[in-house]
Order: C-alpha cells, then structure tokens, then sequence
C-alpha cells in the first residue's frame, strides 16, 4: 500500500471511531427515574446515518427494575436509522438500585462531525 494509501486509511479509521464517541453528546436520564445511573453506555453511531448524514435525537423510554438494571427499553421518538443504536445503548445503562421499579426517558443526541 502506498504513503497516501495507508494516510487515507489511518485517516478513515481516526474518524469513524471519532463519530462513534464523540458524534453522540447529552445522553441524559429524565422523567420520573429517580435514581442516578452508575453507567452509562454510548451508542455506536450507526454507519449508515454517517453517509447520510442523518442527526437527531432519539428518545427512550426505560424501565428499571429494583436492582438498577434496564428492565424494559422502546423509542418513543427519533429518526428510525438512529433507533436500532439507542436502544441497545439504553439497555446496557445501569441505575443506583432502589426498593421500587422506576421509569423515564433517556435522550440520545446524535451529531455528525466531520
């Protein structure tokens, strides 16, 4: 492979994985969870909605079972490319457990950088 070869290769490589973490921003917890989430986990940003440079934000609505684990997650709204991504991000969060089920919103922002 050549220099420029191996430069656009390392260059496409740095930006996808740039778009994966950083092209999500405010995942934020609302709604009447009540409980402060441990972890949190990033959507991957969907390799599709970068071609198409697709933005926006998805919101889920999660319910936490009393041991702090996403019991329940379905979008509520959202561009249906970027779904999929949120969805299976919402379900991996983690929440400070409680004696009670709790629910809400969490919102994922998706933004294109370039």
């Amino acid at each position: 492979m050549s220099l420029h070869g191996t430069k656009a290769l390392f260059a496409a490589i740095a930006m996808a994985a740039a778009l994966s973490v950083v092209g999500l921003q405010g995942q934020e917890a609302q709604g009447d969870i009540m409980r402060r989430a441990k972890s949190k986990v990033a959507p991957v940003y969907p390799e599709l909605a970068r071609k198409l440079n697709i933005t926006g934000v998805v919101k889920v609505e999660v319910v936490v079972a009393p041991n702090g684990s996403v019991k329940e997650a379905k979008v509520v709204g959202g561009h249906p490319v970027l779904a999929t991504a949120a969805l299976e991000a919402a379900r991996k969060w983690r929440f400070e457990p409680t004696a009670t089920e709790s629910s809400g919103i969490v919102d994922f922002k998706f933004e294109a950088r370039n």
